[in-house]
């Protein structure tokens, strides 16, 4: 009981910190490599955590929820509830692809074989994961830039395990935040209702 208030107040306590950061310091400098104007989610090529590409048009025709992850976050034992969702539905065409940051004080400091053992070890993660890259300033993936430019739902990322949510036809249709957890009634809503369409 004492552990589980200990991680609620740590959880609250980043999300304080993260809100008056983004209010003080705004967004963050522009992406120096910004999405091509129009771009599609497919149109993305990315590494994955054993540094092979993947194109996303390989997920086509599936649910898929894009989330930025760390290791030494209070939001870390997300990774648990990504699991059980996607363990709940990836028989139904739903994916969770998950992309390691370190944009937010130094909590994803490992190298990627570090992060695929925390993840395989920790979590038991079997969802796709990809090679860390950066979510937010200077050197944000185009991906991301395209997610928070492009998209219905604009505005930089907040923190780690901010989640969108893309329809089989590759349309963002959703966005959560980092207390947003993957097995909350929105989010549940939002993917069932994502894989009846």
């Amino acid at each position: 009981m004492v552990l589980k208030i200990g991680i609620a107040v740590a959880v609250v306590g980043v999300a304080v910190a993260a809100y008056f950061a983004y209010r003080i310091l705004g967004p963050g400098p522009a992406a120096a490599n910004p999405a091509p104007p129009d771009s599609r989610f497919y149109d993305f090529k990315m590494k994955d955590i054993d540094g092979k590409d993947v194109s996303m048009d390989s997920f086509r025709g599936n649910v898929v929820m894009v989330v930025n992850t760390a290791s030494r976050c209070g939001f870390t034992p997300q990774y648990e509830g990504l699991q059980a969702i996607f363990e709940k539905y990836k028989d139904r065409g739903f994916k969770v692809l998950g992309f390691p940051a370190n944009n937010f004080m130094g909590q994803e400091p490992g190298s990627n074989e570090e992060i695929k053992d925390f993840c395989t070890r920790q979590f038991k993660v079997s969802f796709p994961m990809f090679s860390k890259i950066s979510v937010k300033g200077e050197d944000q993936h185009p991906l991301y830039n395209f997610l928070t430019t492009q998209s219905p739902f604009p505005g930089a990322v907040s923190w780690n395990f901010n989640k969108f949510l893309i329809d089989r036809e590759g349309n963002v249709v959703a966005r959560f935040g980092s207390g947003d957890k993957p097995g909350d009634k929105k989010v549940v809503a939002a993917v069932e209702k994502a894989l009846g369409e």
